[in-house]
């Protein structure tokens, strides 16, 4: 609201008005997002593993911010591992269970609430700012890396 985005201080000589809505509405955020990022190597691509694996566990995530699920997915010769992923508006549990999808699996570990994610699952924001996940259109063995 707008209570929370602005904040003002007051010293003796003069008050400072700090307005946080230059950080802007999900329009504005979006619009960032579809700015293409500073270019990359070659190289500094090959460094990040995108793989294919399927979903074989889905539980809720009570204790995320956002309604959000927690995911088992196998990664063939790399293991299961483990993630959470807001896509609770387009998903239900069920059509999770053996969905394939892609994932980079060499990010560090991440602490989310009480949970460990251990890989980052790749979507990509409809117009309803809902997460629509990656898949490939075959069925592809699990632990396949995407070129």
């Amino acid at each position: 609201t707008q209570n929370r985005r602005k904040k003002t201080l007051f010293c003796k000589r003069f008050t400072i008005l700090i307005d946080w809505s230059f950080m802007g509405n999900s329009e504005d955020r979006q619009k960032r997002k579809n700015k293409m990022k500073e270019k990359i190597t070659f190289e500094d691509f090959l460094k990040v593993d995108i793989r294919i694996g399927t979903i074989i566990e889905v539980n809720d995530f009570p204790n995320a911010r956002k309604p959000a699920y927690q995911l088992k997915v196998d990664f063939g010769s790399l293991g299961v591992k483990n993630t959470s992923a807001q896509i609770t508006d387009l998903y239900s549990k069920k059509d999770l269970i053996n969905k394939q999808v892609s994932g980079i699996v060499n990010f560090k570990s991440k602490q989310i609430a009480n949970f460990m994610s251990e890989f980052l699952i790749l979507g990509v924001y409809n117009k309803e700012n809902q997460v629509v996940l990656l898949q490939t259109s075959k069925l592809i063995k699990n632990g396949q890396q995407i070129l």
